[in-house]
């Protein structure tokens, strides 16, 4: 079994439901609906689909919505606007269609705190300036580089901290959608500390919407309070294409694996995204720098790698997931396992047991009886060797777990707050169903008391005496 998770976004190129069906069955773990782009409409539709997809093909899979959050953006430009370094632009609060190196912005009240010397960066850093005149509305920027404008270009500042909301208008209507329309799992864009997440929670309270949060990291003031992110985040997203515009791309590997070294220390996944096969956009075929990057991301420890224009208006969205999955498959035979992390309290050290005794013991998978996903995602947090099934009572529970790190959601149960009659249902369906015969070897992780995250108390070892043992249970 693949261990680190596939997401996909979904975009013209994979939007049919066949597409989908295929994405599905190749492996894709977690769809992305970007709203920077589309409408509700599209969005809607492209939901109906992927949970009939899932259906049909009997695939937990889950959905992950992506708000844009306040990207800041240069104006409309007639054309292409040529640029040389050296030249002076300039970037204004107002439109003036009489000089077309006369940029407006999306966030025009920016520019009063820009200072001289200042460097703002254009499309995703492809573009550097520096500020060298300052006055009434407008920012004069001399040009450090050749280079090509379009209209709605991103616009970076890498050394300014930008006091302004995470949440926009457009946020909160999108988030009421996504309440609506039972989705899993919302990416933040461009939080800067914990009041943003905070303001979010708020909002997706009033619509009792309460889906895994992550936090993408894409500007210097979240990577400079990632720690407080973390706490109040399900998991982060790596963002490198903003992180790349903000630092420099020579910086991105080292902050990379800062920021996955961080998530797992705080047993929360990691998203690593942006052009992990970019030339499959218009290729059939990677780079072996493209297949590089996604090796050293899952050596990394990433829990989930991501594909975003690659299947959205990329030519060959099937093969770049083909391609995705068996690079990991073939970089997870010499991945380093096993890894050593301090424990936090008792559920985390019974995980951490468990773990052990999967190595040293050869069982051949770890089960976890979850109620949160808790459980299971700690298990992952040590990076077993062997698969990690999880099993509960929750649908939404085992969607979100399609993002962790080595789980397999395995099947929905009643939930039981016996331990004893909870393993013999167990037991009994999974025979049934002729996924195990009497002779496997399995360690289970359980808690004795239900309904509360982070209970679990109980390792079970399962070998064929203990299964005949469970079977012999007086209901």
């Amino acid at each position: 079994m693949r261990k680190t998770k596939i997401v996909v976004t979904i975009g013209p190129a994979t939007s049919s439901f066949e597409i989908i069906k295929t994405l599905i069955l190749k492996g894709v773990n977690v769809f992305r609906l970007n709203f920077s782009h589309g409408d509700h409409e599209i969005h809607a539709q492209n939901i109906e689909k992927i949970r009939n997809a899932s259906k049909q093909t009997q695939k937990e899979v889950a959905i992950l919505q992506d708000i844009s959050g306040p990207k800041v953006r240069i104006g409309k430009i007639d054309g292409i606007l040529k640029l040389h370094k050296g030249d002076t632009i300039i970037l204004s609060k107002t439109e003036n269609p009489n000089n077309p190196k006369e940029l407006s912005i999306s966030y025009p009240l920016i520019i009063d705190i820009v200072n001289i010397a200042d460097e703002v960066f254009f499309a995703d850093g492809t573009i550097k300036t520096v500020v060298i005149e300052k006055d009434e509305g407008k920012l004069y920027l001399k040009l450090l580089n050749d280079g090509e404008l379009t209209s709605h270009k991103g616009v970076n500042f890498p050394h300014t901290k930008l006091m302004i909301s995470a949440i926009t208008e457009k946020d909160k209507k999108d988030l009421a959608f996504g309440a609506n329309h039972d989705i899993d799992m919302v990416a933040l864009s461009f939080v800067q500390n914990k009041h943003d997440i905070l303001k979010a929670k708020e909002i997706m309270a009033k619509h009792d919407f309460d889906p895994m949060i992550i936090s993408k990291i894409e500007t210097g003031a979240a990577l400079e309070n990632i720690n407080e992110l973390l706490e109040l985040s399900d998991g982060v997203m790596v963002a490198r294409g903003d992180l790349g515009a903000e630092f420099g791309v020579t910086k991105l590997p080292r902050i990379q694996k800062h920021i996955i070294s961080i998530a797992n220390q705080a047993n929360k996944p990691v998203i690593t995204a942006t052009q992990m096969l970019t030339s499959m956009k218009e290729n059939p075929f990677p780079t072996r720098a493209e297949v590089s990057d996604i090796a050293n991301a899952v050596y990394d420890g990433t829990d989930a790698v991501m594909l975003s224009d690659e299947t959205t208006i990329g030519k060959f969205p099937i093969q770049a997931v083909e391609v995705l999955h068996e690079s990991i498959k073939d970089v997870e035979k010499d991945y380093p396992f096993l890894k050593e992390f301090s424990s936090c309290n008792s559920s985390d050290a019974i995980a951490k047991s468990a773990v052990q005794l999967s190595a040293s013991l050869n069982k051949e998978a770890l089960v976890a009886f979850t109620n949160s996903g808790y459980s299971a995602q700690a298990l992952s947090r040590y990076r077993p060797k062997v698969s990690i099934y999880a099993v509960s009572h929750s649908l939404k529970t085992h969607r979100r777990l399609n993002l962790v790190w080595g789980v397999r959601p395995l099947f929905i149960m009643k939930e039981i707050n016996n331990p004893t009659k909870l393993l013999y249902n167990f037991v009994t369906r999974l025979l049934k169903e002729n996924r195990i015969s009497k002779d496997k070897r399995f360690i289970v992780t359980m808690g004795s008391y239900k309904n509360m995250r982070g209970s679990t108390n109980i390792i079970r070892l399962l070998n064929k005496e203990a299964i005949e043992a469970v079977l012999g249970y007086e209901l």
